[in-house]
């Protein structure tokens, strides 16, 4: 068994005294590039939100390396090496692909980096081979708002690899992309999980299937049922539950 790069036990968060995570206990391996699927309101969002420290549990443990990120702040966990990406692309719509991409490097995030940050040939070089990997290197120039819905999804994760995370959290990244779009983006993710690992939110069962190694089925806040895609889509409860006859 590889080493464990995210180790979640026991996870609760209760709303008003609905748990929309109850007991959850939840691994995920370095370089590993794991699936989450279930109905909605089966606390995927929820859980990604504890993960990332947008939410605090009620009770129970996420252990990050060897760091407790239920006691850490936000930019905190960010720092650490966690990125996060949220449902809608979040860009800077005025600045261009590069603009983007350079004001996502970590040494120009804070306002002494802002106020010292020299562009060298070495990060022009960087920013220009993240575009190439995000499919935008002929749109460097193109302000994000004149970029395609898929587009701004690329190059919102080309920000987060920027930053060079070690866990990834992507909460559907393909949702209003086109077929080819789709296409492209597993070929992303599945270049992308080497060196660090994806956890990914996904209602695209198409989709998940270009990328699942492992899919874990999450119903009410608990665990139903992990394994492979095939093991998965087979479990009864699954069927029953989620995915339908």
């Amino acid at each position: 068994m590889a080493a464990l790069i995210l180790q979640v036990d026991g996870l609760t968060v209760s709303f008003d005294g609905f748990k929309a995570v109850d007991g959850l206990d939840f691994y995920v391996e370095q370089d590993e590039l794991r699936c989450v699927i279930g109905p909605n309101g089966a606390g995927k969002t929820t859980l990604l939100d504890m993960i990332c420290g947008k939410t605090k549990p009620s009770s129970g443990t996420i252990k990050f390396r060897n760091l407790e990120l239920s006691e850490m702040i936000e930019y905190q966990i960010t720092r650490a090496g966690v990125g996060r990406k949220f449902q809608n692309p979040s860009v800077y719509e005025d600045l261009t692909v590069f603009e983007n991409l350079e004001i996502s490097y970590p040494k120009k995030r804070n306002v002494f980096g802002s106020l010292f940050f020299r562009r060298t040939d070495e990060i022009a070089g960087r920013i220009e081979t993240q575009a190439e990997q995000i499919f935008l290197r002929d749109q460097l120039r193109t302000k994000a708002g004149l970029l395609s819905h898929g587009q701004k999804q690329w190059l919102e994760i080309g920000m987060l690899l920027m930053q060079e995370p070690e866990l990834l959290l992507l909460d559907e990244p393909v949702a209003g992309m086109s077929p080819r779009e789709r296409e492209l983006t597993a070929e992303l993710l599945n270049k992308i999980t080497a060196g660090r690992s994806l956890v990914v939110i996904e209602h695209d069962m198409t989709f998940v299937r270009m990328i699942a190694r492992k899919v874990t089925v999450l119903h009410q806040g608990k665990l139903l049922a992990e394994g492979t895609m095939d093991e998965v889509q087979a479990d009864e409860r699954v069927i029953e539950t989620y995915l339908g006859h």
